[in-house]
């Protein structure tokens, strides 16, 4: 796992072979771990390099997934996982949409990525998915603009398990310094809200692989 659970020290999941890069790597980790908040650093793929105590409590609740845990692979929790939306509220517009527009951008710079062509197939063999990806992604870009899509200072919906939290916001705040960025990496840091006693909690609902709605199958 990238993250070690029970309050000790995050590590990362690889690092690079370089004794200096890893140095800094395993003491940026104490530093991610030292955060209140969930925080995880991802490659291009979206594999998790490392993630801290508070991002493992934030998915304690999901079950077992071959290819989808999210302290894996972030991408591939949000697209295939099953319990996804049981921790991330609005799954499909405010998740899914995003990460399908960001999985996008990475195909376009690493087209040739074994990992990134796993997802692509994975995507293709669900119709549902496969129409949102193909033809609805272009559309709802326009019509929510090119902010909806970015990863710095979007506010989503979540459920946190703890009671303290429940439903409530996050904003999602890009806190990659240069090293990490020169490595390859994204941190990312999901800021929790206060919530709001007078919200009604979001209804989380379990779903299959074909679970994406906001975007219809077209026409023949």
């Amino acid at each position: 796992m990238a993250y070690q659970a029970g309050g000790q020290r995050s590590v990362p999941r690889s690092v690079p072979e370089r004794p200096e890069a890893e140095a800094y790597l395993r003491d940026y980790a104490t530093l991610v771990e030292a955060v209140p908040f969930p925080s995880v650093v991802v490659d291009h793929r979206w594999d998790v390099v490392l993630a801290n105590t508070a991002f493992a409590s934030l998915f304690q609740g999901v079950g077992p997934h071959p290819t989808a845990m999210p302290d894996d692979n972030f991408l591939r929790f949000v697209l295939f996982h099953p319990d996804a939306s049981t921790v991330l509220g609005d799954h499909e517009a405010g998740w899914c949409l995003p990460m399908l527009a960001h999985f996008a951008a990475a195909v376009e710079l690493h087209g040739h990525d074994h990992g990134l062509q796993a997802v692509r197939r994975e995507i293709a063999q669900d119709p549902i998915m496969e129409a949102a990806y193909r033809q609805g992604l272009p559309h709802w870009i326009r019509a929510v603009g090119e902010r909806a899509v970015a990863q710095d200072g979007a506010v989503r919906p979540l459920l946190h398990p703890d009671p303290r939290w429940g439903a409530t916001d996050c904003r999602v705040v890009d806190e990659t310094p240069r090293t990490l960025r020169e490595m390859g990496y994204t941190r990312l840091t999901l800021v929790l809200r206060e919530v709001r006693r007078d919200r009604p909690r979001a209804r989380a609902v379990r779903r299959g692989a074909a679970h994406l709605r906001v975007v219809p199958t077209p026409e023949d």
